[in-house]
């Protein structure tokens, strides 16, 4: 038959009761009443069928099996909060994918407001697009992810809806017996899917001139003049254009940006909240 475990609020109660030599001081330590310590040291002494202390109506002496037993005491208790810790530290990191057409040059901003909603915090952030960022969020590879609407999922919560353009540079001119020529990220961006989409529905002739492999390389492609991109007006340098309207382009809807979440516990739910009422301020403004 296996003996039992020892009860650490049991052991705990003889360590203070031993360093303050006095059951009301050990109870007052412990925010627990003389009679639960009391009650706690006879069923420790029970268990390890032993006297643990001396006790007379003034004073209380350890017994010399209690004084041998006090390390080995302080080291359980040691050893518990050390696992206890190490565990807390694991919980402590809260790893968020942002896609690439959600994280802009406000990413500073977002990643601001969420250390200071916790500093102890420690975030980490990957780009890239929604749909594999949604796949490592399946995975449990991250703990949250904030992408663009998916149609085949109805889960997560709506953040913001975000508006885009047909933008380009502003000395960019388009030749009208030419092929539209499209700076585009690489496949499975959803908005270049979208962008695609709505470009054939109108009957728009239209080629692809450049695929990068971010917002940021395709906003460069567009101040450069290799031609026109979906994007969010945040997304694009200052001067360029939406020149959708002048060339008749299909107009491109509001892109709702969903936060999906599987944190549990209260300081990551507060810095996501942080994250979201941030990027909801940054699509206002």
């Amino acid at each position: 038959m296996i003996d039992p475990p020892l009860d650490l609020d049991a052991v705990r109660a003889f360590v203070h009761i031993a360093e303050l030599q006095s059951f009301t001081r050990a109870a007052e330590a412990m925010g627990t009443s003389q009679a639960a310590v009391s009650l706690k040291l006879k069923r420790l002494e029970e268990r390890l069928a032993c006297r643990l202390f001396e006790r007379s109506p003034r004073f209380v002496h350890l017994s010399a099996r209690g004084s041998a037993f006090l390390d080995q005491a302080r080291a359980l208790l040691e050893a518990h909060g050390r696992a206890i810790a190490s565990l807390y530290e694991q919980r402590r990191r809260l790893i968020v994918g942002i896609s690439e057409h959600v994280a802009g040059p406000e990413l500073p901003a977002l990643i601001a407001r969420m250390n200071a909603q916790d500093p102890q915090l420690v975030i980490e952030i990957r780009i890239g697009s929604s749909v594999d960022l949604l796949q490592q969020f399946d995975r449990r590879e991250l703990d949250a992810v904030l992408v663009r609407l998916r149609s085949d999922r109805d889960d997560g919560t709506l953040i913001a809806e975000e508006r885009f353009g047909w933008f380009a540079a502003p000395s960019w001119q388009h030749r009208p017996d030419e092929p539209l020529p499209i700076a585009t990220m690489a496949e499975p961006c959803g908005v270049r899917a979208l962008a695609c989409h709505l470009l054939d529905g109108a009957d728009v002739r239209w080629r692809e001139t450049f695929v990068g492999g971010g917002v940021n390389a395709v906003a460069a492609a567009v101040m450069a003049g290799l031609g026109v991109a979906a994007l969010s007006p945040r997304m694009v340098p200052f001067g360029a254009m939406d020149v959708g309207r002048r060339l008749g382009l299909p107009d491109l809807p509001r892109q709702p940006i969903m936060l999906h979440s599987r944190a549990r516990d209260a300081l990551s739910h507060g810095a996501l909240n942080a994250l979201g009422l941030a990027y909801r301020g940054c699509v206002r403004g």
